[in-house]
């Protein structure tokens, strides 16, 4: 190979950096190593699949190995890179038959993605409980809680899948209860899912609120969202253990000396994930928060040559330009398609973030951005100032108004606007966009209630929420 750019993982980052590098630069090589046999596949859209939204896995594939190929793109499936040399700038790489080789770089790209934790919790070799971190499991689940004699294969039409894990799990009899462990993004997804398929569905939440970064609004409107639909969630409920030697039958909440056994057959625990650092393990490799390679803003690591993108890496967070951890997926394939740029010749920023998210529970729709915690606000050296509206979504005499609540978080010494949310029913979480925008652009509040967006009864009132919420904490910030 000549002058080879090679890529650790061949998911979002991974194949945006490989895609652009070879557009860029027809004439050097890119090899790309995959641990697995999935590639470039929709993460977020696992739930929807679990749900029956979604009719085959394929649906959520971007590209397919034959397709990669066509890019002139040398993917190698199969391959895990477990240790990296950056001294001599090569790769140690161990394929599925237990082969082992090295391979030169002269860039190197790390887009691991990150794994699922477990808490104190043991999913492997019980069975009906899971995680859902990556699509094996997804098709497990979807076999899982189907009725042996009404699984449809074909549903699972993708030749990497786990075929043997499938079998045994769609041959098992269909789940009634369901513990949902955790109730952040994938625990509020899962349970809409799981209670689409008729199952009996409990969340169970540390905290006080489902949706922690999303504010105490926001998990309280989603809350009653679930609980319309006949989820049954506990907030301030820790879940101490798993109980089931081969398959699940229960979980313990609650402490050691007020413990509560609840019966289940199933159980999905999604409660966090880690950064894959573990091949730069020895290289004395700079990390960041939560444990993810610390980057600068064209996506280099402190090791030469060599750079991370992706759930595996982190990024400069908008409100305060320090180091932050977020994995979303606009995340990922923005920043793998700038170092691809970059390692071709063309220096290109990673990009800001401002942590911009959106979830939703049945109908309900919630977004957040920016800093929303008033005490991880005052943390960054802010002083934070909060305001909470609830305003019309249409102007009220057009069908399908509805009340959004919108929650803008400021700097009471310089009136920035620091983050926010929003929860409705009606257009709810595309909203976020305009103060993800401000965010980006440094706005203050007044300049955020001047903005001139669109009015028609159809779309919105003459204030639109964001603009009445940006009223308010103005006032308040004049106080």
């Amino acid at each position: 190979m000549s002058d080879p750019f090679v890529v650790v993982g061949a998911d979002a980052a991974g194949l945006s950096a490989a895609s652009k590098f070879r557009r860029e630069a027809p004439d050097r090589d890119v090899v790309v190593f995959e641990k697995g046999r999935w590639i470039s596949y929709a993460y977020c859209g696992m739930p929807y699949f679990i749900a029956g939204y979604v009719d085959r896995m394929s649906d959520l594939l971007s590209l397919s190995p034959s397709e990669v190929d066509e890019r002139g793109i040398d993917l190698r499936r199969d391959s895990e890179v477990v240790a990296v040399d950056p001294d001599a700038k090569r790769v140690t790489v161990e394929t599925a038959d237990g082969d082992r080789f090295e391979q030169a770089y002269d860039d190197l790209l790390v887009a691991t993605g990150a794994r699922a934790t477990t808490g104190p919790f043991d999913v492997r070799g019980v069975d009906g409980a899971f995680t859902l971190h990556d699509m094996d499991a997804a098709a497990a689940i979807d076999a899982y809680v189907a009725d042996p004699d009404a699984y449809d294969p074909d549903r699972a039409d993708v030749s990497a899948v786990d075929r043997e894990r499938v079998e045994r799990n769609a041959a098992m009899p269909a789940p009634r209860t369901v513990a949902v462990v955790g109730g952040g993004y994938v625990g509020v997804e899962v349970a809409e899912a799981l209670s689409e398929r008729g199952l009996s569905v409990h969340v169970f939440h540390r905290s006080g609120h489902l949706l922690s970064p999303f504010g105490e609004p926001v998990g309280n409107r989603v809350r009653e969202a679930l609980e319309a639909e006949g989820v049954t969630v506990h907030t301030d409920t820790p879940v101490e253990a798993l109980v089931g030697d081969d398959r699940i039958e229960a979980i313990e909440v609650g402490s050691d000396g007020d413990a509560e056994t609840v019966p289940v057959d199933m159980a999905v625990v999604g409660v966090g994930i880690r950064p894959n650092t573990d091949l730069l393990d020895g290289t004395g490799v700079d990390l960041g928060p939560g444990g993810a390679l610390r980057v600068d803003d064209r996506g280099r690591t402190s090791l030469p040559d060599v750079y991370a993108a992706g759930d595996c890496a982190t990024a400069r967070h908008a409100v305060t330009g320090e180091p932050d951890w977020t994995p979303l997926g606009l995340t990922a394939n923005r920043a793998g398609r700038a170092v691809g740029a970059t390692v071709a010749g063309d220096p290109t920023p990673v990009g800001d973030i401002a942590g911009t998210a959106a979830v939703k529970a049945f109908d309900t729709e919630a977004a957040r951005v920016g800093i929303v915690d008033p005490e991880e606000a005052d943390a960054a050296g802010f002083d934070p100032v909060s305001e909470t509206v609830t305003a019309g979504s249409r102007s009220g005499y057009y069908p399908g108004a509805a009340e959004t609540d919108v929650t803008l978080v400021a700097d009471r010494d310089t009136g920035r606007l620091l983050g926010g949310s929003v929860v409705g029913t009606d257009r709810a979480a595309i909203r976020i966009d305009t103060l993800a925008t401000a965010i980006e652009a440094d706005m203050t509040v007044p300049e955020v209630e001047r903005l001139d967006l669109a009015y028609a009864p159809p779309f919105s009132p003459v204030w639109d929420p964001i603009l009445v919420a940006a009223k308010v904490l103005n006032g308040t910030l004049d106080d």
